[in-house]
């Protein structure tokens, strides 16, 4: 594959910071509740800290493992198939698309992308539900694990860039820095639920996110490319 076709790290961690408020719809919720559930008194803090980045982790780590699989499927393939390069480009180009439509309310057909993983995660809803209420590190980080399998249109859409990664562990990587761009926002849902609640409320904010995320998608598609070089 072409590497221009290859996204950058730091692009990676960008598209996870633009899609915070999306994050926090769909994620933070949890994180929230890992601080409500803990007794307040001496080393609070500390062990809210624990829990927060135990979940973090997990999540992170599974977005890593998804990559993984995914870019070990589209490099094998690749080498049957020449063109598929272009085609996942198209699909992380017109997905990042419909997630900022959808952050600046504007249409909200990514749900019918995220439908795909819901029988999957239907299955391991369950076992997220066992986990909790959250007590230790141990049980945070088993139920970050499960929650990074949530349905989600901006984990989909970094997933199309990650397949064009030119090896499994470049894109595990891609998916990384993904995660760490969408950390700011899922630890200040922890520590400042209520501030973080009204960000994710803040039109502006989410227009000018969502404007954001549209071009990089248009940015992204091969067309685009072409023309920017």
């Amino acid at each position: 594959m072409n590497p221009e076709l290859y996204l950058s790290y730091p692009s990676a961690f960008l598209i996870g910071l633009l899609g915070s408020t999306h994050c926090i719809a769909m994620c933070g919720g949890i994180s929230a509740s890992l601080s409500m559930a803990l007794p307040v008194g001496k080393g609070f803090r500390t062990r809210q800290s624990l829990l927060l980045l135990a979940y973090n982790f997990g999540r992170i780590a599974s977005y890593a493992l998804i990559a993984a699989l995914i870019a070990f499927l589209s490099t094998t393939a690749a080498d049957q198939w020449a063109q598929l390069g272009l085609v996942l480009r198209s699909i992380a180009g017109l997905l990042l698309i419909f997630m900022g439509l959808s952050m600046g309310q504007w249409w909200q057909g990514i749900r019918y992308v995220e439908r795909i993983g819901a029988p999957l995660w239907k299955r391991l809803s369950p076992l997220a539900g066992r986990l909790l209420p959250i007590n230790h590190a141990g049980q945070a980080l088993a139920l970050g694990a499960l929650w990074g399998w949530l349905p989600c249109g901006l984990v989909y859409s970094t997933l199309g860039w990650a397949a064009l990664q030119p090896t499994v562990g470049s894109a595990a990587l891609t998916m990384v820095f993904f995660g760490l761009g969408t950390l700011p926002s899922m630890l200040g849902a922890g520590y400042a639920a209520s501030w973080i609640s009204g960000l994710k409320s803040n039109q502006t904010f989410r227009k000018f996110t969502g404007a954001l995320l549209v071009l990089f998608g248009l940015w992204t598609l091969p067309l685009m490319g072409l023309i920017g070089h």
